[in-house]
């Protein structure tokens, strides 16, 4: 930002008569410039989801094996319904479409 302040002509004297103004004009300038990992870098988005993906059926089968095989009462480790949930809640929230996407 600050090369920007210094190399384009005209933006040190409106810093000098509007600061506030200027600053959060180069400021909003500098975020658009900034890359958005994970809309140039699908990989990383799809082995995330890929990852939450599995662990949650993972788990679902876990819990469908381990009620099969026992016999009398089922007796689910809560470390599988925190897994799962887990899991679960991320994918929705990395799914779910962004509120800043749409305007909102």
């Amino acid at each position: 930002m600050a090369k920007t302040i210094m190399d384009t002509p005209g933006v040190l004297a409106q810093l000098q008569v509007n600061p506030a103004q200027t600053l959060n004009a180069l400021a909003a300038q500098a975020k658009e410039q900034v890359p958005r990992v994970l809309e140039h870098d699908r990989y990383v988005y799809r082995v995330v989801v890929s990852s939450l993906g599995a662990v949650a059926v993972l788990v679902v089968l876990g819990a469908i094996l381990l009620a099969y095989n026992s016999s009398g009462t089922i007796q689910i480790p809560d470390i599988l319904t925190a897994l799962g949930s887990a899991s679960i809640g991320a994918l929705a929230g990395l799914l779910a479409p962004s509120p800043a996407q749409h305007g909102n």
